[in-house]
Formats: structure tokens, sequence, C-alpha cells
């Protein structure tokens, strides 16, 4: 159970040196499944980040969240899926014409080449915000019915799972079933802070409540012994699914 722990664990790179960066794949990598690499660390150091990462033996979730025309989108999760991450995502507000042009393009070069398509993410409402947040944009909808009506959407333009706060992981298996992957930020053990995240919980709330992946930053980039702190969270993620099984 701790390896199956282990393989949902992905370690958030949020950071801004491609030495810093190496530093935590060559400590972390037999420790969790993946590194997420985000916004800041791929604008600053781009695909070789990748490439070091895949060469230390780690896998990749980009979370880079492309939001634009259909086309575009399109074109750049192509690129996404050549640099052979193993998950990556785009923001579900794009709707489903963007997310549908995106997952066919995808799917259409992975059939093509008889190879299994990355995991393609939409994400939903970031852990950041709450209903005033939504209501300054003018949705008067609350964060749970978007969540809902989003992570819909993706399923059925072909994408194989979302991003989202752990706590609308429940409302999510109702909408979309059991074999829809449920990524999820805002996680943080209970004696950590919350930062800047909004909706969040603790990681054995949040695997007992069925996420699949669990993504987790400063918890241990921050700690002490960063290794320690991500054995710890993956032996309370384990304990959690031998209590789900």
């Amino acid at each position: 159970m701790i390896e199956t722990a282990r393989q949902k664990l992905i370690f958030a790179l949020d950071v801004d040196q491609f030495e810093e960066a190496e530093h935590f794949v060559k400590l972390l990598h037999d420790k969790v499944g993946m590194f997420k690499v985000g916004k800041q660390l791929f604008t600053r150091c781009g695909p070789e980040v990748i490439h070091m990462i895949k060469g230390e033996g780690g896998d990749v979730f980009l979370d880079l969240k492309y939001h634009d025309i259909p086309n575009t989108v399109a074109m750049a999760c192509l690129e996404a899926d050549r640099l052979g991450v193993g998950m990556f995502n785009v923001h579900a507000f794009g709707g489903s014409e963007m997310m549908k042009t995106a997952a066919e393009a995808v799917r259409n070069r992975c059939t093509a080449e008889k190879r299994p398509m990355p995991l393609m993410l939409a994400v939903t409402i970031l852990t950041s915000s709450t209903e005033e947040t939504l209501r300054e944009i003018g949705i008067e909808h609350s964060v749970e019915e978007m969540v809902r009506r989003l992570a819909r959407l993706a399923q059925k333009a072909g994408f194989g799972g979302v991003v989202a706060s752990p706590r609308e992981i429940k409302l999510i298996r109702e909408a979309c079933g059991s074999d829809f992957a449920i990524v999820t930020p805002g996680v943080r053990p209970a004696t950590a802070s919350a930062d800047d995240q909004k909706r969040v919980t603790t990681p054995a709330d949040a695997i007992a409540a069925g996420a699949d992946y669990l993504v987790v930053g400063r918890p241990i980039a921050k700690a002490d012994d960063p290794v320690a702190a991500a054995e710890a969270i993956v032996e309370e993620m384990a304990q959690a699914l031998s209590s789900r099984a």
C-alpha cells in the first residue's frame, strides 16, 4: 500500500531556479510519484526542466492551465504530449469546444503512434477561489455548482479527469463516476499552514474522500527534512487507502 500511496503523491516544484528544482528532484524522485511543473518554473527554465526530471527517472504533471482559442490550446497540448509528460491540464473555463478539440488532437496522435494518452485534466475552480471571487467576475452560482458543471463538461469533451479542491471530490464522483481522475491541490497536513489556499483538507481526508492524486508543495519543501515530510504524508495516505479498500 505504501507504493500505491507514493504513486499518488505529486510534489509541486514551485521554485524559480533550475538548480533548486534539480535538488528536489534528486532528493525526492523515489519518494513521490510525480513532480508538478507550473508556470513560474516552466517560464524560466522551459522544456529543459522536463528533460531533467525525466532523466532522473521522474514523471511530470505539467500545470500550465492552457486557456485560449481551441486550435491554440490543441497545438499547445500536442507539444505537452511531445515532451512526454504523464499529465497536463487546461482550464475548463475555456469551454467544451476548446477541450474537445484538444482531446481529439492528442488522442488522434496517440492512436496513430499506438501508445497510451497522457492524463488530460481540466482545472475547475482554483483552490484560492471563494464564492466572493466568483461573484466578482459575474458568476452567481456556488463553487460547488460550478465545479460540478465544469467537471461534466470536461468528461463529455473526452478528458480523463479534473483538478479540484478535495472538498468537491464527493460531488465530482456523483457527477462523473469512479473512473474519472481527481487531482487535488489544497492538501495540507494538519500541522501545516494553509498559506494562500482557501479550500483545504488533510492528505488522509482527501484520500478517504476518493482523490486519485494529491499535490503537495510547501509542507514538504519548507520542512526541516523534506524526505521525512514526504514519507510521513505517504504513510498517512497509505493508511487512508487501507481504510478505503
